[in-house]
């Protein structure tokens, strides 16, 4: 059975989605684009060697550039052939094809991950289940961070519409606290647009400051 992914995937790019996938963004950095901006926000919120979960990873670029920058990545991702792309482009980086609403890797991350849309292209029903696995996969002290559209212009497809209260409602039940509402991976002000990045920390937890320049 395809997901909700792999079907808007299919309709936009064919079979071979994710090589079309990847090379949208190679492209893109090529052409002088920014590419990186979810991997600089984590760079403002904690710096290497911490460890990062990539969760939803796709082809691996913002784990590849965390990679690059000297973090402890771990990806994963429910669609195999986007993590194939991963493996072949980064092979040091531990890579899983894994649904996040089951997700166990036995340990836990500094900072969880969810960039590219990743909380909508759920399946129907699973926010729950995987909002609990994500949360059992932040450290004490940790945060999990995501981004992704709140309405038809900021997602991919015909892609449900995901309310940011239901997601910070999830979180709040498995014992994630909502810290900030960005309007985008450059930390602006959440201004009730169409995008938002959101962070989440571990109840009763003293967010630590972010590091400073040279160290």
């Amino acid at each position: 059975m395809s997901t909700v992914w792999q079907r808007i995937a299919r309709a936009q790019a064919g079979d071979d989605y994710a090589t079309v996938y990847a090379d949208r963004f190679r492209a893109i950095a090529a052409g002088g684009g920014d590419v990186h901006g979810e991997a600089a926000l984590v760079a403002e919120l904690l710096a290497p060697p911490a460890s990062v979960l990539d969760a939803g990873c796709g082809t691996g670029r913002v784990g590849a550039r965390l990679h690059e920058l000297g973090y402890d990545v771990v990806g994963c991702d429910v669609d195999a052939a986007m993590v194939a792309v991963a493996r072949d482009e980064v092979p040091d980086v531990e890579w899983h094809v894994a649904d996040l609403a089951g997700l166990a890797l036995g340990r836990r991350f500094d900072l969880v991950l969810l960039a590219g849309n990743v909380l909508p292209l759920l399946e129907p029903g699973t926010l729950t289940a995987a909002a609990r696995s994500l949360a059992d996969h932040v450290a004490p002290g940790g945060a999990l961070v995501t981004g992704f559209g709140l309405d038809a212009a900021h997602l991919p497809g015909d892609c449900p519409v995901l309310a940011l209260a239901d997601v910070d409602a999830a979180f709040a039940a498995v014992g994630l606290e909502p810290t900030a509402h960005w309007a985008g991976w450059d930390r602006a002000p959440y201004d009730d647009g169409g995008y938002v990045v959101a962070s989440y920390r571990p109840r009763g937890d003293t967010p630590s400051p972010p590091p400073t320049a040279g160290g």
